[in-house]
């Protein structure tokens, strides 16, 4: 459980801050300077709607295993453009939790932000291997143990 509720408030933090500020999210995704100018903006005002989706699926658990497989994908792609903003010689701050652009940045920065994802990953995975835990709302989502034992165990 603390796996997903953990990966739900990065996303639904995320999001949310991504959210309020849309202009600042169009400047980050430019700063990246990956996309055409015609992707930018679509695609600064997608992801804040996204990253809010996974966190609220995640938190009521619904979908865990789906859900978490998302997040895996877009933590890649991610860690895919901040390796690619470092391989390029850029300084900007990533905008990972609102904010971005043009920034005084070093290599060390760069790290703790791929660091910091791949950590995120580490609970996504998790996510993907024991999508059941308690609390979650989801059918077939719910670990359901009561004294060490599933609720399989307990129908036998």
């Amino acid at each position: 459980m603390v796996a997903r509720v953990g990966l739900a408030a990065v996303w639904l933090v995320s999001g949310g801050l991504k959210a309020v500020d849309p202009t600042q999210t169009i400047v980050a995704v430019r700063a990246y300077r990956l996309l055409s100018e015609d992707w930018v903006r679509p695609v600064a005002n997608a992801l804040p709607f996204l990253e809010i989706g996974l966190g609220l699926f995640l938190l009521i658990g619904l979908g865990v295993r789906v859900v978490a497989s998302l997040s895996a994908v877009v933590l890649l792609v991610l860690i895919s453009v901040i390796v690619s903003v470092w391989a390029r010689g850029m300084s900007i701050d990533c905008g990972c939790f609102g904010g971005g652009g043009a920034a005084d940045v070093d290599a060390w920065d760069y790290v703790r932000e791929i660091a910091r994802d791949l950590g995120f990953m580490v609970l996504a995975g998790w996510l993907i291997a024991f999508p059941r835990t308690p609390g979650a709302l989801g059918p077939r989502s719910r670990s359901g143990t009561f004294s060490g034992r599933t609720q399989s165990d307990m129908a036998q």
